[in-house]
């Protein structure tokens, strides 16, 4: 926390405004518009449903096949299931570790049929080859939804993360880089887009004074309690992508020295916030220097599990050369958080030196 959260959160229980909706969240919603230069931003209570609105807003439906990272979270994927949809996985480049362009051609063309929207995430905060997708998904007609829930802040020449596509999505679960406890955003250069994932957002009332309903939708709101936090949150947004760079440089000083060490690099043209610090081991098993990192009470975890290894989605659509499972084998996300002083990351990478001899 910033320090000057409870101040805005006094303002929502003054105001009286403690159920969903409020002055707070349409602060929180132009913060991040002005920060991003997104002309539209809609507060959601979780990256997962703003993804699962993008695809419903965009039409995609039962049998419609969408593109989709498979190196990520499954939170960027299930709303795929949520509307029926078919995933196609697609895996990674070593040059980012997101979504590898050369292989979204090949799923292209190689699909059963015409592919409705693709899904690209931003991985550990880092962005994808966007250049390159973009073109892509103009030339064969496809939908693209950023998932950003990584990377808020992050910039692809000097233009922010998640505002290239039809949408973009932000997380501000607990473990981002900015929090609300529990939330996310929809970003959209289209208002009409905007408008319709509102009206399903807040359960698909019509426009009367009873209620109305000619179709579905959900109680997918952020609280103008939780927006007071992300308002507090957004006042410090850059000191927060500062100091995780930092920390990053601080591993890279510390192991960089460590041959069989490399992390995960970051494209030209391109600044991720390191949301977490990640690296791989070309010889040993990483697993064993996160056990030897847990005995001294540090926390640290495996790399994504790519979902097109994963049991749920076994004989799933994929096209994969193998960069995923090799990052999934020989990778590992350090202790990345703000509180962090230069002391800390030392025991950190001590430790690992130690582990490795």
């Amino acid at each position: 926390m910033s320090g000057r959260e409870l101040g805005y959160i006094a303002d929502a229980f003054q105001t009286n405004y403690i159920a969903p909706l409020g002055p707070m969240v349409e602060r929180f919603e132009q913060s991040i518009c002005d920060y991003t230069l997104s002309p539209n931003a809609l507060a959601l209570s979780s990256a997962t449903a703003a993804l699962h609105l993008a695809l419903r807003v965009l039409g995609v439906g039962k049998g419609d096949i969408v593109l989709t990272s498979s190196f990520t979270f499954i939170g960027s994927v299930s709303p795929i299931l949520y509307q029926n949809a078919i995933p196609c996985f697609i895996d990674s480049d070593t040059k980012s570790w997101n979504l590898d362009p050369q292989l979204l051609v090949q799923a292209i063309k190689n699909a059963p049929q015409k592919p409705k929207a693709l899904i690209v995430t931003h991985l550990y905060g880092q962005c994808a080859d966007l250049e390159a997708i973009v073109a892509l998904c103009k030339e064969y007609n496809i939908y693209l939804i950023e998932d950003a829930a990584e990377s808020l802040g992050a910039t692809y020449k000097d233009r922010q993360s998640g505002t290239f596509g039809d949408f973009g999505v932000y997380s501000f679960n607990g473990n981002k880089i900015l929090t609300t406890s529990g939330g996310g955003m929809l970003v959209s250069p289209h208002k009409e887009l905007i408008d319709k994932a509102r009206f399903y957002a807040t359960q698909a009332r019509d426009d009367a004074p009873h209620y109305e309903h000619t179709d579905f939708g959900y109680n997918y709101r952020m609280s103008n309690v939780l927006a007071a936090i992300g308002v507090a949150q957004m006042e410090v947004l850059d000191e927060r992508i500062a100091k995780k760079r930092q920390i990053f440089e601080w591993y890279k000083q510390e192991l960089g020295g460590v041959d069989e060490i490399a992390f995960m690099p970051e494209l030209a043209d391109t600044v991720g916030n390191r949301w977490l610090t990640t690296l791989v081991f070309s010889k040993s098993d990483p697993d064993v220097i996160r056990v030897a990192l847990e005995k001294e009470n540090i926390e640290s975890r495996p790399l994504w599990k790519a979902m097109h290894l994963q049991p749920l989605f076994a004989g799933a659509l994929c096209c994969q050369n193998g960069t995923a499972q090799a990052l999934f084998d020989k990778g590992l996300c350090l202790p990345s958080g703000t509180q962090m002083c230069l002391e800390d990351v030392s025991r950190v990478s001590g430790l690992i030196i130690k582990a490795l001899r």
